[in-house]
């Protein structure tokens, strides 16, 4: 099975700092055994994909086709600008279920992965019948926060692994190697960092210590 390394931006960093923070990704995580997926804000995207090879997602897309819908990001955008998949139903842009299928057609149509992030197993039950490419469990009250889910909801990632036919990521308070020693061992493909990257003095010695949660 492959293991995976989702690194979300999120607006930590613009501009240049998101190039340069992206190519020193890059580099670390060359000759690794693991797939990095970068996930940046649209305005990014172009910049950073002319740079490096690493898969880079839009952290966000609408529901919407090519036409009017002025202010949107649209799928066929972000695909444009070189993002092989994007997020979405992330905590702090959570969507109906009904404007998933919507958007998440929109994305199949325009040859876009999807990375759907789920709150439970149930929920979690109901996105896998849509088929994204990618679930990511990820307990609302742990993002951004010290408590790591590979310590605080050990339980409820063995039951993902009983419940979920399809491989699947575990993110929220994410930091070190062991935390994703222990996500691997209960049934978690990989981890999705943000912050405990993001906001590090030196975020690829964070990205180092992760990957060699890998090994």
């Amino acid at each position: 099975m492959k293991k995976y390394l989702f690194i979300n931006f999120k607006n930590y960093k613009t501009g240049n700092e998101v190039v340069v923070l992206a190519q020193k990704i890059s580099q670390v995580s060359q000759e690794k055994n693991v797939t990095v997926i970068l996930a940046l804000a649209a305005t990014d995207i172009a910049l950073v994909a002319e740079k490096i090879n690493t898969a880079i997602f839009a952290q966000h897309v609408e529901r919407y086709d090519v036409g009017r819908h002025m202010g949107f990001v649209l799928a066929a955008s972000v695909k444009n600008a070189g993002a092989r998949g994007t997020f979405l139903n992330h905590s702090e842009h959570p969507l109906s279920i009904l404007v998933l299928q919507e958007t998440m057609r929109q994305c199949k149509k325009n040859k876009l992965a999807t990375c759907v992030f789920v709150k439970n197993v149930n929920e979690a039950q109901r996105i896998e019948k849509l088929k994204p490419d990618f679930i990511v469990f990820e307990p609302p009250e742990l993002v951004g926060g010290k408590r790591s889910v590979s310590t605080f909801a050990t339980k409820t990632i063995q039951k993902f692994s009983e419940k979920i036919q399809m491989p699947f990521l575990v993110g929220a308070g994410i930091h070190t190697a062991e935390d994703v020693i222990v996500a691997l061992k209960y049934g978690a493909a990989g981890v999705a960092v943000s912050s405990g990257i993001m906001t590090a003095k030196r975020p690829e010695k964070i990205v180092r210590e992760l990957l060699r949660g890998f090994e």
